[in-house]
């Protein structure tokens, strides 16, 4: 049975700095050790799966330049992703469109967190995760960290290796379904998907449960709410 905190408040720290291993080293002197960051991608989209990634840093290797995956560009991502494999112990898993569709997206990104952290070969004594929530079902402390890639670099570390595995994976899944551009906007609610939506129907990628792709006339609902494009 995990242990969780209350998430702190973001309105008492001033992230212009960019993250740093101030967190971690707090938990440390809890005697809490390692400890793990999580984090996830791709919680917005109409198609594909959300993705999540578990790291745990080195603190006598931290690799420079680490943030939030978002304020980061493609190149970038692209070198701090190679780095983060190659110098930290980092784990991945993912919930697809059905699963997201069979609960909702908040569960099923919570768990993709928590079996992202289950896999790490380095079991950890307590888990940051991104957010106001801390992935039940974990086997130790977790703590919920509101803004937690701007402020945790191990968090910052699995926002980067899971948005760069997402895309890749939506750059493969463009091969499958081309009609749709996912190479582009990786599934995300922009105009040409949408169009491609009208157009061609949904894929089995696609998430039934998300507007504009479920209708139910009946009950006057129409999916789940999603953010339409963040930007990246």
């Amino acid at each position: 049975m995990s242990r969780s905190t209350v998430p702190d408040s973001p309105f008492f720290f001033d992230d212009a700095g960019g993250p740093d291993f101030s967190i971690e080293t707090g938990v440390r002197r809890e005697g809490l050790w390692p400890v793990a960051g999580t984090d996830e991608a791709g919680r917005g989209p109409l198609a594909g799966p959300v993705v999540a990634a578990a790291v745990i840093l080195d603190p006598d290797n931290i690799p420079e330049g680490l943030n939030d995956s978002k304020k980061l560009t493609l190149s970038r991502r692209e070198q701090l992703y190679d780095i983060i494999l190659a110098n930290a112990i980092v784990s991945v898993a993912s919930s697809g469109a059905r699963r997201i569709d069979g609960t909702d997206i908040r569960k099923a990104s919570l768990d993709a967190m928590r079996r992202a952290v289950a896999g790490l070969a380095l079991t950890p004594s307590c888990v940051l995760a991104d957010g106001r929530d801390v992935p039940p079902g974990l086997a130790c402390v977790g703590k919920a960290v509101v803004k937690g890639d701007a402020r945790s670099v191990s968090i910052a570390a699995a926002s980067i290796v899971a948005k760069v595995t997402r895309d890749r994976m939506m750059a493969r899944a463009d091969l499958v379904f081309p009609a749709y551009g996912f190479s582009v906007h990786a599934g995300y609610a922009t105009a040409r998907h949408r169009k491609a939506i009208i157009d061609d129907g949904p894929c089995p990628l696609h998430r039934m449960s998300f507007r504009p792709l479920r209708r139910d006339e009946e009950d006057g609902e129409n999916g789940q709410d999603v953010t339409v494009f963040d930007g990246f």
